[in-house]
């Protein structure tokens, strides 16, 4: 998830522009399962459709859902606009011939702080991945390990070619350091390119190279490592205090479970708003694209994606600097068990600087729930979109890449599900970044995302937090000022 920092003026908002939608539809969490691609859900027609709310908020993404849960902690009565069939955002997951497919690659990391204060860990049923890697280079596999959960494996991998022993040591120290800190003195530290901090703290080319770039690559979609320092740090304790995992339904069982807690009818599914405007009143109010206006008493909260902000706000943000937003593609295969090299619930990196694939590994081996009985999945990720390549000039150098990791007489059986082709995976968080950014425009109309704070599943929620405590302390101050 990603940056860009907004200077916002205090002037009357202008309209924000969504696509067209059908009619809306009702949140139920017995009839409405973002899992499947064809969505069963209970109908509402317009005239039902509440006329007034407390708060409207637009976009049911994590930041989204954190901001109605904050507001339904407090009894204050809200409508969530969500313009597609399921909530999410872009955590999301289909099924396709009974696998769970992810949209895209995604890691759900326990030690996110504000996670732990909104979920319920047990519920999710997490399955754990290997707490560290295996990287291909030089035509073999090399392991990476943290020692504190492996010791024997990371002992055994001092003498590898991924880098040096001091270099290893090294990410001890480096751990010892982020972990001494607080989150507040990461998000608000002197920040550098990662790139540009791994070389100032002395690791190695070789490492940074066949470790670093693949795996935080991975995690940043940016494989040259120009994301600040403040995520790399931040992220670095993160997977420090806590463990890299799945949950067993998904990635999209981490919004479901947000939104399950819910009212049941504040949540409206394929609700597309096409304005929003404060009319002759001092709250917003939302037009719908049936024609259907929505008035707020408190204000209106908007959770939608960077990209499509900048479209929603013409004249509302200052110029700034444009940075590419960071894209993936995302190839799942399926396999027998047998036609499958490892069992181990283990990330692969590519680490030899050659060929599309950045990172892959066997789903059903860390989650054995996203498969039917007796398949095995697997997840290959690549950074960027590779718009002049087709999907099955894809699959074909995909399938001809591993060949070479795990031999093709394996690889080969494998048979494509499905390609993902996500334009906007995360914002751009290059330097300068300001991971704390006020969500208000103005009183009665805010902003929450992860380019407002950090470009993770947590800044999302945090984000969401603040939006809605920033509108619940405007109207308080305006209501002590009357």
């Amino acid at each position: 998830m990603t940056i860009i920092t907004l200077s916002l003026p205090s002037t009357n908002p202008s309209s924000f522009f969504f696509h067209s939608s059908p009619k809306p539809f009702k949140f139920n969490p017995k009839s409405s399962s973002q899992l499947s691609p064809t969505t069963t859900t209970t109908t509402t027609t317009t005239s039902s459709l509440p006329k007034t709310s407390k708060v409207i908020i637009i976009g049911a993404g994590l930041a989204g859902l954190a901001a109605a849960t904050h507001l339904n902690s407090q009894n204050i009565p809200f409508l969530l606009l969500e313009s597609s069939n399921a909530v999410g955002g872009r955590v999301r997951t289909d099924i396709v011939d009974g696998f769970l497919l992810d949209r895209g690659f995604q890691i759900f990391i326990t030690a996110y702080p504000e996670a732990q204060k909104l979920l319920n860990y047990q519920s999710l049923n997490l399955q754990k991945f290997y707490s560290g890697a295996k990287i291909f280079y030089d035509g073999k596999f090399h392991t990476v390990a943290d020692p504190l959960r492996h010791f024997l494996d990371s002992a055994k991998s001092l003498t590898n070619p991924i880098g040096s022993i001091f270099d290893k040591l090294l990410i001890g120290t480096t751990r010892i350091g982020v972990l001494t800190k607080s989150d507040e003195q990461i998000l608000t530290a002197e920040e550098v390119p990662t790139i540009e901090l791994l070389n100032k703290l002395g690791f190695s080319d070789s490492i940074i190279r066949r470790f670093f770039r693949p795996f935080f690559g991975g995690i940043f979609f940016d494989p040259n490592l120009e994301t600040s320092s403040r995520l790399f740090d931040f992220i670095f304790k993160c997977l420090a205090l806590g463990e890299n995992t799945l949950p067993a339904n998904g990635i999209s069982a981490i919004p479901e479970q947000l939104a399950a807690r819910l009212p049941s009818d504040s949540i409206l599914l394929n609700t597309k708003a096409v304005s929003v405007d404060f009319g002759s009143s001092d709250s917003p109010r939302v037009t719908l694209q049936n024609g259907e206006i929505l008035n707020s008493e408190l204000g209106v909260i908007v959770a939608v994606e960077e990209p499509a902000l900048i479209k929603l706000l013409p004249g509302k943000i200052n110029p700034v600097v444009k940075k590419p937003v960071r894209s993936t593609v995302c190839l799942y295969f399926t396999a027998n068990p047998d036609q499958i090299p490892v069992q181990d619930p283990v990330l692969f990196l590519n680490g030899s600087g050659k060929g599309i694939v950045n990172n892959m590994f066997f789903v059903t081996n860390v989650a054995p729930s996203y498969s039917p009985q007796n398949k095995a999945l697997i997840s290959v990720s690549l950074i960027g979109l590779f718009k002049d390549e087709s999907d099955d000039e894809l699959v074909s150098k995909v399938i001809e890449e591993l060949s070479d990791w795990y031999g093709d007489k394996m690889v080969k059986k494998w048979k494509h599900l499905r390609t993902y082709r996500i334009e906007y995976a995360q914002p751009n968080q290059c330097p300068p970044t300001n991971l704390k950014k006020n969500p208000t425009i103005e009183p009665g109309l805010y902003l929450c995302g992860d380019y407002l704070t950090s470009a993770t599943f947590d800044g999302a929620l945090v984000s969401g937090r603040r939006a809605a405590e920033s509108l619940l302390m405007d109207r308080a101050f305006i209501a002590n000022a009357s």
